[in-house]
């Protein structure tokens, strides 16, 4: 493992770096617990803080778990999906925050991907992922519910479809996609949208996945998108118009 000294002010990030390479590549295995924190300090030639700030980065990662103790220290960690997500969430949402992405590319590809899992959803599907629909469902029905609320069902509803798939990389891909772009888009259009027709949309797609009917779960991902990009515009044209 190796830095760059001659780029001081990056030094804990090359550290970090050096060592993800490791694990990536192989050479720092899982559950191997990494040297002490003066042996990397003596190894890359920096101070102990910054060895310090390098392994904390590792940490937010979760690339490393640091156990206390006389047989403690910084271990690999395994990495789980589960775990991932929630960075991969994070990642889309600063992406979709800071950069000129329009409602519509955002909805493209957040639907894309979502149909992509359609047929294996319909395949897959758990009766207890079905469930989560349907309670969801339920839930976004119910009277004196807020927007937040509602949002936080939406988002439900659609992880249990894609999660119906039975992938975990897709799962893990479509996390930014549905955890991200999902709210962006309720908070967008929540103002104009009719809940009985995202519900009426929702019961669409579990009696189509209930059924293992492909093409239905598709058609309907395809009007909800449709509906979607059209409150998007009602919503931008609204506020265009003179008070």
């Amino acid at each position: 493992m190796k830095i760059d000294p001659r780029k001081p002010a990056d030094l804990s990030a090359q550290i970090a770096q050096a060592i993800r390479d490791a694990i990536v590549s192989g050479e720092l295995i899982v559950d191997e617990r990494l040297p002490s924190e003066a042996e990397l300090a003596d190894q890359f030639e920096v101070s102990r803080p910054t060895v310090r700030e390098a392994l904390k980065r590792l940490a937010a990662q979760s690339l490393i778990r640091t156990q206390r103790g006389a047989t403690g220290g910084a271990f690999v960690n395994r990495l789980s999906f589960e775990d991932a997500y929630s960075q991969q969430i994070t990642t889309s949402t600063l992406l979709l925050s800071m950069n000129t992405v329009s409602f519509d590319t955002a909805c493209e590809a957040r639907y894309a991907l979502e149909r992509a899992c359609a047929r294996l959803s319909s395949e897959r599907r758990t009766a207890d992922q079905l469930a989560t629909m349907r309670a969801e469902i339920f839930r976004q029905a119910q009277p004196g519910l807020t927007d937040e609320a509602f949002c936080a069902s939406d988002v439900a509803f659609h992880r249990a479809l894609v999660d119906g798939a039975g992938n975990p990389v897709l799962s893990y891909q479509l996390a930014g996609a549905v955890e991200a772009m999902q709210p962006l888009m309720n908070m967008i259009t929540f103002t104009a949208r009719s809940r009985e027709e995202i519900i009426s949309l929702h019961t669409q797609i579990a009696d189509a996945l209930e059924r293992g009917d492909v093409e239905e779960v598709d058609d309907s991902l395809l009007r909800l998108e449709k509906y979607t990009r059209k409150l998007a515009r009602d919503v931008a044209e609204k506020k265009r118009k003179p008070a």
